[in-house]
């Protein structure tokens, strides 16, 4: 399986039949394609009950995702404005939120919004972080020059403090703890050595690591 899809696959797991879950784009927007039935899908722009891309003919100039994907809607779906659906987010009724991520520090803090000379702007990111009950990051293990995105401390500007609870990559299932980070399966295919090479910092092994379940 492509890396990105088993990041998304493994995810996706963490949803349950009657959760309303906010993805983000990039890899977390592939999740939906692995949820379970019954999961719902919240998009900042103001709705519940996205569904799979629209093309063609069912594409509609009024049910587009916050990044701009036109999408079908499922049934018992629901739309309303902005306002509201920040409401869902602020009030605590998401059941998660998946996003991807630039860093991720070893108390669970989070960057996922600027780089030096680029800033792609924080959008619903923080609120997202602060009002989801789980914040799940899915993202590739190492940028694309090699360095590691787990880190000890955070040099990108930040989007939440110690938000993170769950890390998934191509490489291993990480769960932050109030004793830092824990890594609790292995991706098929790859060891400790290599996880613990490619990561900065510091890994606490659970005592039941196994293999990453796809």
């Amino acid at each position: 399986m492509e890396k990105r899809h088993l990041i998304a696959k493994r995810a996706a797991r963490y949803f349950q039949s009657g959760d309303v879950v906010n993805l983000g784009i990039g890899i977390p927007s592939l999740c939906g394609n692995y949820a379970e039935p019954g999961v719902l899908f919240q998009a900042e722009n103001g709705f519940i009950g996205v569904g799979a891309t629209a093309e063609g003919l069912m594409v509609n100039e009024r049910t587009y995702n916050a990044g701009g994907v036109p999408f079908i809607p499922v049934p018992g779906s629901s739309g309303f404005d902005v306002a509201m659906a920040f409401g869902v987010i602020r009030s605590g009724r998401l059941a998660a939120t998946v996003l991807g991520a630039l860093q991720v520090s070893e108390r669970g803090d989070l960057a996922n919004w600027s780089t030096p000379g680029r800033s792609f702007g924080m959008g619903g990111a923080m609120d997202l972080v602060n009002g989801a009950r789980k914040v799940i990051v899915a993202m590739e293990h190492c940028t694309r020059e090699g360095a590691p995105k787990i880190v000890k401390e955070c040099t990108l500007p930040y989007t939440g403090r110690g938000c993170v609870d769950h890390i998934v990559t191509e490489l291993c299932v990480i769960d932050v703890t109030k004793e830092g980070l824990l890594l609790r399966e292995l991706a098929p295919g790859h060891t400790l050595e290599e996880v613990r090479a490619k990561t900065e910092a510091e890994l606490s092994l659970a005592e039941d690591l196994r293999e990453m379940v796809i």
